[in-house]
C-alpha cells in the first residue's frame, strides 16, 4: 500500500522530527519488567528473552549464528490451506514478522513457486496486501473477520507476506530507515525457512511488491543475487545454506526511478486517458518546476546521501506532487475523491486495523506487538529524512536482467502517485542489453476471457504491463485480471 505523500503538513512536521536522533531505538530490554505481558509500555513489543517459547518451533543454522526463525501454525483467514506465521529474530535487535500460505491448487506442493510479497509505504504492513488485495482472504466489513478471496494469488503459488522494515506492522526492534538494509535479513529468513520446510526448497522464488516496493524488491533481489554468486564461489560441504532459486521479480505501480517518474505527474493530472483532475495552468506550473526537480534528483543519483536526496524529495513534492494532493482527490486513483481524513482514502484499511488489533487474532498469529498500524508515519518520515525516497533503484535492474532473472513491471492506469506513464517511461529509458529490442517491441492486447484487460510489451526477460481500470493497488481494483496476470507470469506464458 501507498507511497509516502510529502504533503504540506508533512513538510512542516519534518522540521520537528529532524531535531530528534534518527538512531534512537523504539524499545530496549530494560523497559519490559512484566515477563507475562506483551503490553507496549515504553515500546512496541516484548523483549525476546521474555517471550514464552512454548508456542514456537525455532530453527537456527550454525553458519547464521545471529539469526533465529520462530514458527507456529495459526488457523485464520483460509483454514483450508497450510499456513505458518512467526518471527525472524536477529542479534541486532530486529524481529521481522511473516505469514505464509501454501498454494491452493498447485499440481505439486513441492514444485509450486514461492512468492515473497512486500508492501510499500515506506512503513506499510504487507498484511494490507494480504487482507485487501491478493491474499487468500479479505477482511470483512467492520473488521470482525475475513472472507474467502477466490482471486488470491496463492491459487498456484505459495506466498510469504513479510512485514519489513522493523517497526512496521507486527515487526519490531531497532529502527531501520533505508531500503538496502533489509536485503541480508530477508536472505537469512529464506535460508531458515527452507531449512524448516525442505519441501519448498525446490520452489522457484519470485520477489514481488508494489509502490515503495519498487525500492524494496530491487534491494532484496540485489542482495539475493550477490549472495548467490558469493555462495557458488565459496560454499563448503558443511555449509547448510543454499543458492536461493531467484527466478523473477515483479513491481506493481512502483517508485523506481523518481527522476523520470516525476516528469509524468502533470500528464497524469491533466492529459491522461481519464478526465483531467487539475486545470492546465496548474500542470504548466508543475512542468515549469520539473527542471529544478530534475537537477536536484540528478545530484541525489550522483552522490546518494541525505544531504543531496532530502532537498530533492522536499522540492519535488512541494512544487509538483502536492499540486494534486491539494485537490483532496484520491492520489491512488484519479477516478475517486478521497473522503477520509487519514489520507488512505479506503475504508477497508480501517477494517484491517480493527481486525489485526483484535487480541484473539494477535494471539493466534503469535504477534508480539499489541498495537497494529497499517502504515507507520514514523518509519515513513525516517525514510524521507534519510533521503531514501529519491534514490535510483532502477540501476539495480540491468545486472539481474543480464543474469537471466525475469522482470515484470505492471501498473494500474488510474494511479496518480506511481502512474503508468512514468513507469513505462523509465522502462523505455533504462539501458540494458535488451533495451533496443524492448523499445522496438509493440504493445500487445492482453485479454482475459472476453475482456481487454490491458496491454503488454515484452522483450527477452523484461515485460511491462499496463492494467486497464486499476489504481495503485491492482489486485484490489481488478482481482480477476490480476490473478490472470500473476498466473501467466509464473507459468512463463505471454500476455496475449
Amino acid at each position: 500500500m501507498r507511497m509516502v505523500l510529502v504533503s504540506a503538513a508533512l513538510l512542516a512536521t519534518l522540521a520537528t522530527i529532524a531535531t530528534a536522533s534518527p538512531t534512537q531505538h523504539v524499545f530496549s530490554a530494560n523497559k519490559h519488567k512484566n515477563t507475562n505481558a506483551l503490553s507496549m509500555g515504553g515500546g512496541r513489543a516484548a523483549n525476546l528473552s521474555m517471550v514464552n517459547m512454548d508456542q514456537w518451533t525455532a530453527t537456527t543454522m550454525d553458519v547464521l549464528p545471529n539469526y533465529q526463525l520462530r514458527i507456529k501454525s495459526p488457523e485464520l483467514c483460509d483454514t483450508a490451506v497450510t499456513q505458518y506465521s512467526g518471527y525472524l529474530d536477529t542479534a541486532e535487535d530486529k524481529h521481522f514478522f511473516f505469514w505464509f500460505f501454501e498454494a491452493r491448487n498447485a499440481a505439486s506442493t513441492e514444485n509450486a513457486p514461492l512468492i515473497l510479497w512486500l508492501n510499500g509505504g515506506p512503513g506499510c504492513s504487507s498484511f494490507t496486501g494480504l487482507l485487501m488485495e491478493l491474499g487468500p482472504c479479505r477482511v470483512s466489513s467492520g473488521g470482525n473477520g475475513t472472507e474467502y478471496n477466490e482471486f488470491g494469488w496463492n491459487d498456484h503459488a505459495h506466498i510469504i507476506f513479510l512485514d519489513q522494515p522493523t517497526n512496521v506492522g507486527f515487526s519490531y526492534g531497532s529502527d531501520v530507515f533505508n531500503s538496502i538494509a533489509a536485503g541480508k535479513d530477508v536472505n537469512a529468513l529464506l535460508q531458515l525457512f527452507y531449512k524448516s520446510f525442505p519441501q519448498y526448497s525446490r520452489s522457484e522464488l519470485h520477489v514481488f511488491g508494489e509502490s515503495y516496493g519498487g525500492h524494496y524488491v530491487l534491494a532484496v533481489a540485489k542482495a539475493i543475487h550477490e549472495f548467490n554468486a558469493e555462495l557458488k564461489e565459496a560454499r563448503t560441504s558443511s555449509d547448510e545454506r543454499q543458492v536461493l532459486p531467484l527466478t523473477s521479480i515483479g513491481i506493481g505501480n512502483g517508485m523506481v526511478d523518481p527522476l523520470t517518474q516525476y516528469k509524468y505527474y502533470s500528464k497524469m493530472a491533466c492529459n491522461s486517458t481519464y478526465p483531467p483532475v487539475l486545470e492546465q495552468q496548474v500542470c504548466d506550473q508543475m512542468d515549469k518546476a520539473y527542471p529544478t526537480c530534475k537537477a536536484l534528483t540528478s545530484a541525489c543519483y550522483r552522490w546518494p546521501s541525505s544531504l543531496t536526496c532530502v532537498p530533492a524529495t522536499l522540492y519535488c513534492a512541494a512544487k509538483i506532487e502536492n499540486k494534486y494532493l491539494d485537490t483532496g482527490r484520491n492520489p491512488y486513483d484519479v477516478r475517486m475523491d478521497c473522503k477520509h481524513t487519514d489520507g488512505l482514502c479506503y475504508p477497508i484499511m480501517r477494517d484491517i486495523n480493527t481486525y489485526l488489533n483484535n487480541p484473539l487474532v494477535q494471539r493466534e498469529l503469535g504477534a508480539e506487538v499489541t498495537v497494529f498500524e497499517d502504515c507507520s508515519k514514523k518509519v515513513g518520515y525516517g525514510f524521507v529524512l534519510n533521503g531514501d525516497l529519491m534514490k535510483p533503484f532502477h540501476q539495480e535492474l540491468p545486472p539481474l536482467l543480464a543474469d537471466g532473472i525475469r522482470v515484470l513491471i505492471y501498473a494500474g492506469d488510474a494511479d496518480f502517485v506511481c502512474n503508468w506513464y512514468g513507469n513505462k517511461a523509465w522502462a523505455l529509458a533504462m539501458e540494458w542489453q535488451g533495451s533496443a529490442g524492448f523499445n522496438a517491441a509493440e504493445d500487445q492486447r492482453w485479454v482475459v476471457g472476453s475482456e481487454e484487460a490491458g496491454e503488454a510489451r515484452s522483450f527477452g526477460n523484461f515485460t511491462f504491463v499496463r492494467v486497464f481500470g486499476a489504481g495503485h493497488m491492482v489486485p484490489y481494483d481488478q482481482p480477476r485480471n490480476s490473478l490472470d496476470l500473476i498466473n501467466r507470469w509464473l507459468a512463463n506464458k505471454p500476455y496475449l
